[in-house]
């Protein structure tokens, strides 16, 4: 009899007749009970009001019945947590039953059970199951410690159950090895800074052991885990490729696909001169070509993964190009798949074979697959110079079968063969011609029209093909109407006395009657260029092009070192990494090959981190929201970082000098002099007067608190204009904090009251950080002085000049509105005083066109004062040198928002002007530093 019958009743007032069945004498009558509650539960009816009764039944030794009611218990708990507490008794004494069945089945469904309340009573039973004597107990009890965590980690971490964890990775059982793996990799990957899994050679070799008896998923685990590991030099990594190899002739594919990660992956630490090396690219190939022998779902997978595997390491599957072929039943996605790693694997060797597969798919019925098969002939042209001439032939025969989409597609790719090698293949040209009113695509018919202008001398009828294009521009899409432009001016630059009618017509089709921007733009630059140098525009429009590369969909090799250590996962087959499709991002990882060792690759390695740098980690040089500072609208996202910046970029001791004297004796040597440290004391609680004032003799008066030079008072809002209010003030830094001295004056008639302030958003979130306190109303001719503290936490948005700040002023009459420019000094931090290491890397890295120069002139001070001067201002001095008798200040400074600027100073004892050079990554605000240095040293 089967179950079936418990799903086809559907009586009212069932839920009565189940609460007596369940609290029936009888055993078998309750079970059928219980089996009822179930199937009423699964077909989605509210049976949560018999909740004790099925509770009642635990009590059991019934092994079936026991399921059914865990069951039960685990859809409900969370809808009735007090009901559920009845139930930890049972928890408890199943958890000590002498069947291990039932000790497992009490500790997994504790761990589905996500209440709060009952968390707490699950850590002892849990406790004793880990160090369970039955080995199906111990790796059941390890998957519920990363439920449990997951409800409550903080609870898992006091309990020490993650150190019980780490234990069971050398446990004797090869499963619960895996479970322990796949919890600790589970909890590691919600909290990705925690190093749970300390992995180091021991444990690698207990995990290698265990690898060969567990199951398929402990195995996946396992080889995860190994993934992660980072060898400590390449004997080691060669061991364990050595026994992770077996693995590749696994039945299930996943298991196959993470063994091919952790090969890929270590591989990157044996050299290309082993023989090793070369017997391991001949095993990964085997197991790759099996992978395309499965159901279509798994081809694609496989499929996605070798494409990676084939732009890492092409080697291996070099000589496998037939079971890249296509099958005649093959899905489209398997299809368009092959057809790219079949280009990607071509080459002189086997390009014959190719070009007759393409040629033979490019008679399908399947027009998508027509297309690529058409275009990748194009793209075996471009990439193995040897074949071009047959493909174009090729291509030819294509566009004589008259079929109009094969005909288009094959003119979009014969351009890019002309891009690639230009004066050879010309003479089909007159081909392409006669197929002209066939092209209905935007692509082709802009591909032809290129063709058309840039070969314009060679074709008799060139205006005529072009006007006739002409005739109906406005319907053009964008693509096509950018084309035709381009293409009849560079006619008229080859032919100007035919076709002056022809680009008038269409310069004023593209500028007065399109509403396209780009189309407009383009037009005008084309007709001022004509009008105004014809000579230069020849030289513009006309200029030799640039051969394009063969591979222009190669991915990216950074974010291709990346895909490579999630070979077998959804990244693998999106060819984009975690952080771009899971949600939130939790816990996602970037993950990057390891440093490759052994080959002369090491020493120019691009991505070989700095010293001092953790490979994965990204060094940056300036606190940086985007990779480029150039938008000051990104300037204010992230908090102010502390600390010295990081050098993106090795330092270099025999770089190119990029300051001009010998930069690098900075670092020792080379006679500098070490400015003595001005930095200013920290406990500004002792009286300046004392010892520790005198010491850092920045203020030049004791008794006067440090800080930065301070403008006079002007005014910002004369009475005229604010009917009868004045507003001058000035702006001042003083120990780290920020404020606008305001004066207001009433010169008018009546009394003045209810005053406020607020700043539009500016370049650096300037904005009040108190509100505007005048105490008493403000009589006819009185002045209140009032101290406004700044902060710079306020809405950011790039202002021109940079430094304008708008503000509007409130009181009982009206409201009124000034704008003032700031000086920058009051945004100089006191921690910019950057490490001399640093410095010399964070200059030669910041690229020469950031660098700006400029004069200040009319400055008589020695560079002792200079310095002096300019730290009151938090403008730091690294070092100081003299060469040829002209000293050289080297200085750094940041900003409020974090961004560093470098200087170097250049002072003449007997001349009175100075050079400064500035170097940032944000060079529009140097000209603002420059006016802080000027004012600075000038007052």
């Amino acid at each position: 009899m089967t179950d079936s019958k418990y799903f086809t009743t559907t009586k009212k007032g069932e839920i009565f007749e189940l609460k007596a069945e369940l609290n029936s004498d009888k055993k078998e009558k309750k079970k059928e009970a219980v089996k009822k509650v179930i199937a009423s539960m699964t077909v989605g009816k509210d049976v949560s009001a018999l909740f004790p009764d099925v509770v009642n039944c635990m009590q059991t030794d019934n092994l079936e019945l026991k399921k059914l009611v865990y069951l039960y218990l685990m859809n409900y708990a969370k809808s009735q947590p007090d009901m559920a507490i009845m139930a930890v008794n049972t928890f408890v004494k199943d958890c000590e039953d002498p069947n291990p069945l039932i000790r497992a089945l009490a500790v997994r469904t504790m761990g589905c059970i996500r209440v709060d309340k009952i968390t707490e009573y699950l850590c002892e039973p849990l406790r004793k199951c880990l160090k369970d004597e039955d080995p199906y107990v111990r790796k059941t009890a390890a998957v519920c410690v990363a439920k449990l965590h997951d409800i409550n980690a903080q609870l898992v971490e006091d309990q020490g159950f993650l150190d019980t964890l780490k234990d069971l990775i050398s446990d004797s059982n090869p499963m619960v090895v895996a479970n322990a793996v796949a919890a600790l990799s589970e909890i590691a990957e919600s909290h990705p800074s925690s190093n749970l899994l300390d992995l180091n050679p021991q444990s690698i070799n207990k995990l290698l052991t265990a690898l060969n008896e567990c199951t398929e998923w402990g195995q996946i685990f396992i080889l995860d885990c190994l993934a992660n590991y980072m060898p400590k030099d390449d004997r080691e990594a060669q061991s364990i490729c050595e026994r992770v190899t077996p693995r590749l002739s696994h039945a299930n594919s996943a298991v196959v696909l993470s063994a091919v990660k952790v090969l890929m992956k270590f591989m990157e630490m044996l050299s290309k001169d082993l023989d090793y090396y070369g017997t391991l690219l001949k095993k990964l190939a085997p197991p790759l070509v099996t992978l395309l022998s499965a159901e279509p779902e798994l081809q694609y997978v496989a499929l996605r993964n070798i494409n990676l595997i084939v732009q890492k390491r092409p080697e291996i599957l070099k000589h496998e190009m037939k079971v890249f072929f296509v099958k005649y039943n093959d899905p489209i996605y398997v299809k368009l798949e092959k057809l790219d790693i079949m280009i990607r694997l071509a080459s002189q060797a086997n390009i014959a074979q190719v070009l007759a597969e393409l040629k033979e798919y490019a008679t399908e019925v399947d027009v998508d697959f027509v297309r690529k098969a058409v275009r990748a002939i194009g793209r075996c042209a471009i990439k193995v110079e040897q074949s071009a001439e047959r493909c174009v032939s090729t291509l030819l025969d294509l566009i004589q079968t008259k079929v109009n989409y094969v005909v288009q597609e094959a003119i979009v790719v014969i351009k890019d063969i002309f891009r690639k090698y230009p004066n050879k293949y010309e003479s089909v040209i007159a081909t392409l011609c006669e197929n002209l009113d066939s092209l209905d695509e935007p692509e082709a018919r802009a591909a032809m029209i290129w063709i058309v202008g840039e070969y314009a001398e060679r074709i008799d009828n060139a205006d005529e093909l072009l006007e006739s294009f002409l005739e109906g521009f406005h319907d053009e899409s964008t693509q096509v109407q950018l084309q035709l432009l381009t293409a009849i001016v560079k006619l008229f630059l080859k032919k100007p006395t035919e076709t002056q009618e022809l680009v008038q017509q269409v310069l004023s089709l593209a500028t007065q009657d399109s509403d396209n921007p780009d189309l407009r733009d383009r037009g005008y630059i084309y007709w001022r260029l004509l009008s105004t140098d014809p000579v230069a525009a020849k030289e513009v429009v006309l200029a030799e092009k640039p051969l394009i590369s063969e591979e222009t969909d190669l991915i990216e090799p950074t974010l291709l070192d990346e895909l490579i250590c999630y070979i077998g996962t959804l990244a693998s087959v999106y060819h984009k990494p975690p952080s771009a499709f899971v949600e939130g991002s939790r816990g996602v990882v970037h993950k990057s090959l390891p440093p490759r060792t052994g080959s002369s690759e090491s020493t120019e390695s691009p991505e070989a981190a700095p010293p001092g740098v953790q490979a994965g980690e990204q060094p940056a040089v300036i606190p940086a929201q985007g990779d480029l500072l150039g938008d000051l609208l990104n300037l204010d996202l992230g908090p102010p970082v502390s600390g010295p910046p990081m050098a993106t970029s090795a330092v270099q001791m025999g770089a190119v000098d990029l300051l001009g004297g010998g930069l690098d004796s900075l670092i020792g040597g080379g006679g500098f002099t070490p400015v003595p440290s001005t930095t200013m004391p920290t406990t500004l609680g002792a009286p300046l007067g004392s010892g520790l004032g005198d010491l850092f003799d920045l203020t030049g008066g004791v008794g006067a608190l440090p800080g930065s030079y301070v403008a006079p008072k002007a005014v910002w809002l004369p009475a005229m204009k604010a009917k009868g209010l004045e507003i001058s003030g000035t702006f001042t830094r003083q120990v780290g904090s920020i404020s606008m001295e305001l004066v207001l004056t009433n010169k008018a008639l009546q009394v003045m009251s209810d005053f406020a302030i607020q700043f539009n958003r500016n370049s650096f979130g300037l904005a009040p950080a108190a509100p505007l306190q005048v105490h008493a109303p403000l009589a006819p001719n009185q002045s209140v002085e009032i101290s406004l503290p700044l902060n710079t936490v306020g809405s950011v948005m790039k202002m021109d000049p940079l430094n304008n700040l708008q503000v509007a002023v409130k009181n009982n009459i009206d409201v009124f509105y000034f704008s003032t420019l700031y000086p920058l000094h009051i945004l100089f931090v006191e921690d910019g005083k950057m490490e001399r290491q640093m410095f010399l890397a964070t200059w030669k890295d910041i690229p020469n066109e950031n660098e700006a120069q400029f004069q200040i002139k009319d400055c008589s001070l020695n560079a002792d004062a200079i310095s002096s001067k300019l730290q009151g201002s938090n403008i730091f001095t690294i070092a100081k040198r003299n060469v040829e008798g002209q000293d050289m200040l080297y200085q750094s400074l940041k900003l409020t928002n974090g961004i560093w600027v470098l200087a170097e100073l250049r002072i003449q004892p007997s001349n009175p002007s100075f050079t400064l050079s500035l170097k940032c990554r944000a060079p529009e605000v140097s000209q603002y530093i420059y006016q802080a240095y000027e004012t600075i040293l000038k007052n």
